[in-house]
């Protein structure tokens, strides 16, 4: 099905490629999002949906002093997050906090909790511990993973351990493993590799090509789904990892990122640089039967089937984040600093 948007709209000041779901924030249904000007003053948008679903409210504008790459909300903290950043030719990262009196501030300031200082390389994302309070960052960098042990009473984050991801390898990103916290994958340009954290080695990999971004199943274990520049999505059973058990086509030019649906199984976004967002059922079971945990609203629908295609946008889009207090709903962030919201509701199962 292809379609425009019927979404909410927010508007940046500026380019941006990051938006992060705020899931401690279990009031309201909030996304937090950075821009990425090389020239001017960068700014973190804290935005939520309004009580009646109807408009984006700027909750909180706040300045950030360099481009925005990466950005990641605190899972316990509504008020805490990262983000990777350039200034030129030079990388950093860091963990800020917004201030508790921010609505009541004229110009509030984001204070930083923690500088994560030890990466010599080019770093490329931070991975939250994916559930609950606990203090442990990974950071990945072009040749090495990072394990940190944050502490924000003190204002430090301190180095637990560290790994080479090997001469040939240039990292680009990964994701932590909802169901095993011990377990971390990261994207190169020629595999994906996966790593126990206690021993800062490597378990498996998977050889493939171009893998641009990976996300793990949140309701299933053992499924990861992976966006290709040009062969579009992969589904994987990382118990048989030497080949994918679903294919999905993609975009139309590259596939950037993919988010599996917090609540819902099998419902996946991907979005790409064909300036597109595609609304995907696809079946992470060996058969073709559909479950009763399927959103499909009909039974007759066709496996791994694209659902919409939200096709509404002016530039790539690179930015997408389900709602976890409202699994139905997700952002998406274009280049062009264009937020939109959008429920997808119309594809799930009548109660």
């Amino acid at each position: 099905m292809q379609g425009g948007s019927s979404g909410i709209g927010y508007g940046l000041k500026y380019q941006a490629r990051c938006i992060a779901d705020v899931k401690a924030d279990t009031d309201h249904t909030s996304f937090i999002t950075g821009t990425l000007s090389l020239k001017e003053e960068n700014e973190v948008h804290l935005i939520r949906l309004s009580s009646g679903g109807t408009e984006l409210i700027c909750e909180g504008l706040f300045s950030h002093p360099n481009e925005i790459w990466d950005l990641a909300s605190c899972p316990y903290d509504q008020r805490i997050f990262s983000t990777v950043f350039s200034s030129g030719e030079s990388y950093g990262a860091a963990v800020w906090q917004i201030p508790e009196l921010y609505g009541q501030l004229n110009s509030p300031q984001l204070e930083r909790i923690a500088v994560l200082d030890a990466h010599s390389c080019k770093i490329k994302c931070i991975l939250w511990w994916p559930s609950g309070r606990h203090d442990k960052l990974v950071s990945i960098d072009d040749e090495n993973l990072f394990l940190w042990s944050l502490d924000s009473s003190r204002k430090a984050a301190q180095v637990i351990s560290k790994e080479s991801a090997g001469m040939l390898h240039y990292l680009c990103g990964g994701a932590w493993d909802p169901h095993d916290v011990n377990a971390v994958a990261s994207t190169c340009e020629w595999s994906i590799q996966f790593w126990d954290l206690r021993t800062m080695k490597k378990t498996n990999s998977i050889e493939h090509a171009h893998v641009r971004n990976v996300d793990y199943d949140p309701k299933k274990k053992h499924i990861l789904v992976t966006a290709e520049d040009e062969s579009g999505m992969r589904i994987w059973d990382l118990r048989m990892p030497k080949v994918p058990i679903k294919e999905l086509p993609g975009h139309t030019h590259w596939t950037w990122t993919v988010k599996c649906n917090p609540e819902y199984n099998g419902l996946i976004l991907s979005a790409g640089t064909d300036s597109s967002v595609n609304l995907w059922l696809a079946s992470t079971s060996g058969g073709t039967d559909l479950t009763s945990e399927s959103p499909i609203e009909s039974p007759t629908q066709r496996v791994d089937a694209l659902l919409n295609s939200y096709n509404d946008y002016e530039d790539s889009v690179y930015g997408l984040a389900w709602s976890s207090r409202e699994p139905s709903i997700f952002a998406s962030l274009s280049y062009d600093g264009r937020v939109v919201v959008e429920s997808v509701k119309p594809y799930l199962s009548k109660k």
